[in-house]
């Protein structure tokens, strides 16, 4: 039997739509979709995106978002934030490193905060925050979280392509996108894979880019085990990047903006870790949801 009020994400505003700051670092292009998904779909739109926020501010395309769909535009330049602190880089290795961090993310939040933000929406967002302190996050990954061990441990979880490999290790033979409400990371920088996944994408078949499995393999076998200065430039990275832009177009862009929806809708609620949609009137209980362009399918807690 499922809760009469699980606990929400977020305090929902009757009075008005969930007000929502979005995070950019590079192309846009998941901003973008989330952006034309509230433009097209006033009626049934339950979020109104109030600020386009970025830390490359001259070197990403937040700028144009801002003004294209006539939000406030909010820089905060992470690399020279760390200068003025005196420090050559943004790392996190040192304890330096991560108080320059927490003061960075206070500024920024500080420059939103009138705001009243109710979410944040990292569409694209490179460094660590724990933003997440002030109000949740949602962020999009380019693996299938809910895809675990025997131990329920996550398997297809990492940066950049390293979801992509993990796939193509396990043998899978599609990919998806996951929807998680991001968590706070850890001094090593990890965590930020543990929230609660919301919602999948649909199914994302490999592209084999008209070759065998076995080929890729053979080239991954090949590569040798010390990853070069600059990373990878072989042709099985370009494989994992094609892979990764497909799911982006296929994955990215068909779940991130509904389960947005659905969250700003308060039709996600959970007690611990133990996650429940909102259907029709009654709370229940489920595993995750995966959201085509046109339907959605609840899986249940088995």
């Amino acid at each position: 039997m499922s809760p009469s009020d699980p606990g929400n994400f977020f305090k929902i505003r009757s009075e008005s739509k969930a007000r929502a700051a979005i995070f950019v670092s590079g192309s846009g292009t998941n901003a973008e979709k989330i952006l034309n998904f509230w433009k097209e779909n006033t009626e049934n739109c339950y979020f109104e995106p109030v600020c386009i926020v970025t830390d490359r501010p001259g070197r990403c395309r937040a700028q144009e978002l801002a003004e294209n769909f006539g939000l406030k535009f909010v820089p905060e330049d992470i690399i020279e934030f760390y200068k003025s602190r005196g420090l050559p880089s943004i790392s996190l290795a040192t304890e330096q490193g991560r108080k320059v961090r927490e003061d960075w993310t206070q500024s920024m939040y500080e420059k939103i905060q009138e705001l009243n933000v109710d979410f944040g929406i990292f569409a694209g967002f490179i460094p660590l925050t724990n933003i997440t302190d002030h109000f949740p996050c949602l962020n999009v990954h380019p693996g299938d979280l809910t895809y675990c061990d025997e131990n329920g441990e996550r398997i297809l979880v990492g940066l950049h392509t390293i979801p992509i490999h993990a796939a193509f290790m396990e043998e899978l033979d599609s990919l998806r996108s996951s929807v998680i409400v991001a968590c706070a990371y850890e001094d090593s920088g990890a965590g930020m894979d543990e929230g609660i996944v919301l919602g999948i994408s649909p199914e994302v078949p490999f592209d084999y880019l008209g070759k065998g499995r076995d080929y890729w393999k053979a080239q991954f076998e090949n590569r040798g085990k010390e990853k070069p200065k600059g990373g990878w430039q072989d042709e099985y990275q370009n494989f994992l990047e094609q892979n990764q832009e497909n799911l982006k177009v296929d994955g990215d862009w068909v779940v991130f903006p509904r389960v947005v929806n659905d969250f700003a809708a308060g039709r996600f609620a959970h007690i611990g870790e133990k996650l429940f949609y909102k259907s029709g009137v009654r709370w229940v209980s489920i595993e995750v949801i995966e959201y085509s362009k046109e339907s959605k399918e609840i899986y249940f807690k088995s």
